[in-house]
């Protein structure tokens, strides 16, 4: 529906192949723990269940991608609004939105005047794009409800020629700008997009249906207003997208194959139960035997059979777990799921006991996962450098702030990071006084600043004290020898 609204309404048509919109959708479905082969297990005799494991990779890579990462805007009144902007709008939810980019293979963090919304690919259509796959054409779609209304906006943005007759009709000017045009729609049914309404109609009133940006200087805007966030891995799908692929697309089968074995592990847990073959003759009820007493309700480990002849019959069957094998296979799948998703071999396992490494030795055995996070910062960085200049753009366009020149810094945290090696380094430098020792006290044992210095001055001086009172000692216990 998506699709063919933005081309019936700007003529416009999308890049992306149906390939690429079907994986997407898988993506996204899989990501929330929908994943296309529970259907087709559910359709057998052989039911499965979905421990979301795409989720757990997503979150992982998240993780370590934004640890202790800092964003340090400067550069006067511009760069401190820019910071305010980060500071409200980037930090609390950059995690997450990161978690979306591995899911999707693309989010755009999208820039609105007040604030930052992050936009997944099944809310948006690229139309255009350049030889270095850059986006240069974009459809957004928003909506919301009230009561039993819907509302829908359709804005597209891209970059436009302009040209504009010269006042003394010499001549003509061209110019290209960045040109935003804003469609909204009414409608009872969620399902269609309806009739178009006026903005003024809408929540977005304060839109203009048509708006064309430049620079102040009349100059052309660098990039599109928003940043496109994607992950590194090339596009096996459509070569010729702009999108990038989920972490986990070359995984799905990989996937599939642990919520099976996962699953077939757990059915065997549930049902290992002893059953007892029981003749009818051994079962008693209040004391007398049961036969022709009607029906009995037995245990359910407990199968009610016929004997041979006359003798009683029981028999008693184990059903010895596999679960040790099942967990070989588990981990099996869990390490080439983590690789084929860009990690090292044996980052993702189950039940596994872990020994204490040094940051060297982790270093040594996830250089491939280092490597990963290293590339998806990048790309990190690059789509908030966007980000960052569409905010200033909207600045200018709005007089948000003052105009003037800023500068964008980034620092990420250690993935090899260990805090204990760290510690004893640390202590180290202090004995041999390269460090300060109120450094150390605020930095490993949660002193503040001044506690820490006022620590370290009373014990320097309770030292020199000290010290003092030893020399006076030797002194008089040389002159006692003298003496005597």
């Amino acid at each position: 529906m998506f699709q063919d609204d933005a081309k019936s309404k700007f003529g416009v048509t999308q890049v992306a192949s149906s390939g690429m919109n079907a994986a997407i959708l898988d993506w996204l479905n899989t990501y929330r723990g929908n994943p296309p082969w529970l259907k087709v297990y559910a359709d057998s005799n052989d039911p499965i269940k979905t421990i979301g494991f795409a989720k757990t990779v997503c979150s992982e890579t998240a993780r370590l991608v934004t640890l202790a990462i800092g964003i340090n805007v400067s550069g006067g009144a511009r760069g401190a609004w820019l910071q305010k902007q980060v500071n409200k709008a980037l930090y609390p939810r950059l995690r997450s939105w990161v978690e979306y980019g591995a899911a999707c293979g693309t989010v755009i963090f999208k820039p609105n005047g007040q604030g930052i919304d992050v936009v997944t690919p099944d809310r948006f259509m690229v139309t255009e794009c350049d030889s270095n796959h850059k986006i240069t054409g974009i459809v957004f779609q928003d909506s919301y409800m009230d009561g039993d209304d819907h509302y829908t906006k359709l804005e597209y943005h891209r970059f436009r020629k302009v040209v504009t007759a010269l006042p003394d009709g010499t001549g003509s000017t061209e110019q290209t700008v960045y040109q935003i045009s804003t469609k909204t729609f009414f409608s009872k049914d969620a399902g269609t997009l309806g009739r178009e309404i006026p903005i003024a109609s809408t929540k977005w009133a304060d839109i203009q249906p048509e708006v064309q940006i430049v620079k102040n200087n009349d100059d052309r805007i660098d990039s599109m207003l928003f940043g496109v966030f994607t992950m590194p891995m090339a596009n096996s799908i459509d070569f010729d997208s702009p999108l990038g692929m989920s972490i986990f697309a070359d995984a799905m089968q990989e996937m599939e194959d642990l919520d099976v074995g996962y699953s077939r592990n757990v059915e065997e847990i549930d049902n290992s139960n002893t059953i007892e073959l029981l003749d009818d003759t051994l079962i008693q009820m209040d004391g007398k035997k049961a036969k022709n007493s009607g029906r009995i309700h037995l245990p359910s480990h407990v199968k009610n059979v016929f004997g041979n002849g006359m003798q009683t019959f029981y028999q008693q069957i184990d059903r010895p777990l596999k679960t040790d094998m099942r967990k070989i296979g588990i981990n099996q799948q869990l390490s080439f799921i983590g690789f084929k998703c860009g990690y090292s071999d044996g980052y993702f396992v189950f039940d596994n006991q872990h020994q204490m490494a040094t940051a060297t030795q982790v270093e040594a055995d996830d250089r491939r996962t280092i490597q990963l996070i290293k590339d998806i910062r990048d790309n990190l960085r690059s789509a908030m450098d966007d980000t960052i200049y569409a905010m200033s753009v909207f600045a200018d366009l709005y007089d948000l702030a003052p105009a003037g020149t800023y500068k964008t810094d980034y620092s990420f945290g250690d993935i090899t990071y260990n805090y204990e090696e760290d510690r004893t380094r640390w202590y180290q430098l202090m004995v041999q006084g390269v460090v300060p020792k109120w450094m150390y006290l605020v930095k490993f044992e949660g002193f503040s600043e001044d506690e820490a210095k006022a620590v370290v001055a009373e014990t320097e001086q309770a030292s020199e004290q000290q010290q003092l009172f030893s020399q006076i000692d030797q002194q008089q216990k040389a002159g006692q020898k003298e003496a005597d």
